[in-house]
């Protein structure tokens, strides 16, 4: 009963974010209903587990709050954020994980869905793909921002847009241009400052490492083998002085002859006495370890092109497992230079994280169910999903050490004569409500994760 009152806490909390008195009960049961364990966490399942009896008239009004209401998603998200920041620690590093995850969806009507890199499929296949920013410590993370990318093509297309509900301030960016909105939107609101996290795909811009730089962020962010650097003692040389023929030089110019390595290449001309074995964390079965060096370096992406001032040094991360022919990971970090590998190496691993967070949304609190095809239902099932996170994990680092399966909640009984809509036996008509078949939820190179406790319902 004291895991029920403080569900009633939380939800009261969130709530005061709805605007309409109309919206609570509706956002309660529905998180409520993300929390059961039942198979499928779509609107009409949902109905039929948490309202047996009325089913049709709860399938109705939860349809509504999720695909129809005007209530704020952003709101939402950061009373969540508030509520697991105190768990979190206030005194603890904080990290700003940034990451994206697709839902594999056939045909072309689901807002945003576009034929694009699934990274749960591993390849490119039709699919929608959101944007996220998690908060995230050494005892856990939750996601604190989260937007749908929508394709060129989506954003290009009025039509569409005006079909799904696109709203009209909404243009096409890059999903690096969403994160730095994200990020900037996460200091404007005053979030405890962490470093940023985030693969290859967004650490690869060099533009978008600079802007977190202008922000005054620290990061440790991936990037690919390829990327070009200057070892220490070497880089461009400043503007020679002025002659008295012609206009003098003012940028920084690479001297003849001379070149960067890509990470690849430099890692490569290591000694072995700069590579260490690194262990970072406990797994599944045994501590996680692998072969490490890190190295002074200045990023050299088009300065032959010339540059005002050269670019500040910093750190470049490199895993070289025993059992591989080559370097396998890379990041590029500007954490001090006095930086213990074994921090630094923590650091980089720390994105795991969000790996688990969409491991755990997806396959238990229903975040890739969604059966609209809207944006404002594709955000609210979203920001729903990870309402009833927020509070499990929330529940958890509260109760440290507890079985996190000894307060799982039975299934409610459906009634005898119940059958789904659209079934042969219903011939209900299903015009009002566009459906698409949403793939069971993929793991993509995560850790297993054992699952979270589910809320005690009031007999």
């Amino acid at each position: 009963m004291a895991k029920l009152a403080e569900y009633e806490r939380y939800m009261k909390y969130l709530c005061e974010a709805l605007g309409h008195q109309d919206r609570h009960v509706g956002f309660s049961d529905y998180s409520r209903g993300l929390m059961l364990p039942i198979e499928r966490k779509s609107v009409e399942p949902l109905a039929a587990h948490i309202d047996p009896g009325h089913v049709s008239a709860k399938h109705q009004s939860l349809h509504h709050l999720v695909a129809d209401s005007e209530w704020s998603d952003v709101a939402v998200l950061g009373r969540v954020r508030d509520w697991v920041m105190a768990k979190l620690g206030r005194k603890s590093q904080f990290y700003w994980i940034v990451d994206d995850t697709g839902f594999p969806k056939k045909g072309t009507h689901s807002v945003g869905v576009a034929r694009q890199y699934c990274g749960q499929l591993g390849k490119q296949d039709n699919c929608q793909v959101a944007v996220s920013l998690s908060l995230a410590s050494e005892r856990g993370s939750v996601p604190i921002d989260w937007r749908l990318y929508l394709p060129e093509v989506w954003a290009k297309d009025q039509r569409r847009r005006k079909k799904a509900g696109v709203p009209k301030e909404v243009k096409f960016q890059t999903k690096p241009q969403i994160a730095l909105e994200q990020i900037g939107a996460a200091q404007a609101a005053g979030v405890a400052v962490g470093i940023v996290l985030a693969d290859a795909g967004y650490g690869n811009e060099t533009a978008w490492r600079e802007a977190l730089d202008e922000m005054g962020l620290e990061y440790c962010v991936g990037v690919q083998s390829v990327t070009t650097v200057w070892a220490a003692g070497t880089g461009p040389v400043a503007p020679k002085a002025k002659n008295k023929i012609g206009r003098p030089q003012t940028r920084w110019q690479r001297v003849a002859d001379t070149t960067p390595l890509s990470v690849k290449g430099l890692a490569k001309t290591l000694t072995p006495q700069q590579w260490r074995t690194v262990q970072w964390r406990e797994g599944t079965n045994e501590k996680l370890s692998s072969r490490f060096a890190a190295v002074r370096v200045r990023a050299a992406h088009r300065d032959e092109e010339g540059l005002r001032a050269p670019r500040a040094e910093q750190g470049l991360l490199i895993e070289w497992p025993v059992d591989q022919a080559e370097p396998t990971k890379y990041w590029l970090a500007t954490l001090p230079a006095d930086t213990p590998l074994v921090d630094l190496v923590k650091t980089a691993k720390m994105r795991w994280r969000i790996e688990r967070d969409y491991q755990e949304l997806k396959q238990e609190f229903g975040l890739s169910h969604y059966e609209g095809r809207g944006w404002r239902g594709f955000h609210h099932h979203a920001t729903l999903c990870i309402a009833a996170y927020g509070f499990l994990l929330a529940d958890r680092l509260k109760h440290r050490g507890f079985k996190k399966n000894s307060t799982r909640s039975k299934t409610a009984t459906l009634p005898q004569d119940y059958t789904p809509r659209g079934s042969p036996t219903q011939a209900t008509s299903r015009a009002r409500f566009h459906r698409d078949v949403a793939l069971s939820a993929g793991v993509r190179d995560r850790q297993p994760t054992r699952s979270m406790s589910i809320l005690q319902r009031r007999e």
